[in-house]
């Protein structure tokens, strides 16, 4: 780690990280979320099903998308790093 900021293992470049929501806030569901983690340079991923309490706001990086093409991101990681990633 570096301060707040986490470093690859591998290769020493700053780790990215994002969460974001399956599930619509009416759905049981809503709390379990994707935590996806990693590093832009040798791109190593890491990725796991998450609890977020309702309560707790997400910041949603494609919030600007239309539905089509979030749901198309969120189908692939490597699409959705290489987004994020711009």
């Amino acid at each position: 780690m570096d301060g707040d900021r986490r470093l690859c293992a591998v290769c020493g470049t700053p780790a990215r990280s994002y969460r974001f929501r399956l599930h619509p806030p009416d759905s049981p569901l809503f709390e379990r979320c994707v935590s996806l983690a990693w590093c832009p340079g040798c791109r190593i991923c890491s990725s796991a099903v998450v609890r977020v309490p309702r309560t707790h706001s997400l910041v949603d990086a494609l919030g600007s998308l239309p539905p089509e093409e979030r749901a198309r991101l969120h189908r692939s990681e490597t699409k959705l790093m290489d987004h994020l990633e711009r």
